[in-house]
């Protein structure tokens, strides 16, 4: 079963929200299960639906009940959820009075829905720290978070590769001769096919990942004369990663 990141939309802009739903309609993780118009409807959603909702991305300024009576009314009834506040404007005193409610994060609109779907994923992470997921949850989120669009094809045949290689062992060498032929045979193409997509998505993600998280993952295992690793450091790499995150959860 796939782990998946229930989200809720609060917010009256109606352009956004379609755009919104569109962009993660096809999602392998996040799925937005409500938009709401008004703060009306948002806090009788939540509060007859909280069980069925992980993050609520809600602006502060809506129709009704604002935001803040919102946040003000779930910590009353000791409603925790993780909140994505989104606002056309920054004001400081504002956001020091949501902040007392433990917001997660702050976006100005209008909304990088890329970024978006990162913080979604990081938030998501950090609830459940401690806690063993799957490892392609676990791989999902670190490609996301590494730049990989989810609707190039580099992307499952990354994702993919990295599950052969963490359930088979690390061993480069075979990369080529073993893996790419599995990914190609799963996915009704050619192991060229499948080298090509690898290497322009590990292109796209060394352009808009986090640079952080790459230099974490892969700064101690590349080659100094080159800026991006080969296809096989690359799953080899991230497979070493969940093997790591699963002992650490495990022991």
């Amino acid at each position: 079963m796939k782990t998946s990141i229930k989200v809720l939309v609060v917010d009256n802009n109606d352009s956004m929200t379609k755009d919104m739903m569109k962009y993660f309609s096809s999602h392998e993780v996040i799925e937005v299960v409500a938009c709401k118009k008004d703060g009306e409807e948002g806090l009788s959603y939540i509060l007859n639906n909280h069980s069925n909702i992980d993050v609520i991305i809600m602006d502060l300024i809506i129709p009704k009940l604002d935001g803040l009576f919102i946040l003000s009314e779930l910590e009353k009834r000791r409603i925790n959820k993780n909140v994505i506040i989104t606002t056309s404007f920054k004001d400081d005193r504002i956001m020091d009075d949501a902040n007392q409610y433990g917001i997660d994060y702050y976006m100005l609109k209008p909304i990088n829905f890329m970024s978006l779907e990162k913080r979604i994923l990081s938030i998501n992470m950090r609830k459940k720290s401690g806690r063993l997921y799957s490892q392609e949850a676990i791989i999902t989120d670190l490609l996301h978070n590494l730049g990989i669009p989810s609707h190039i094809r580099g992307y499952q045949y990354i994702k993919e590769g990295i599950l052969i290689v963490y359930k088979s062992g690390n061993n480069i060498s075979y990369i080529t001769k073993d893996v790419y032929p599995e990914i190609a045979i799963k996915f009704n193409t050619t192991p060229t096919r499948v080298e090509r997509a690898i290497r322009h998505a590990i292109e796209i993600s060394w352009n808009r990942g986090d640079l952080n998280l790459m230099e974490e993952i892969f700064g101690n295992s590349l080659n100094v004369n080159r800026d991006k690793p080969t296809n096989a450091e690359y799953l080899t790499t991230i497979a070493d990663r969940i093997k790591l995150n699963h002992n650490l959860v495990c022991n």
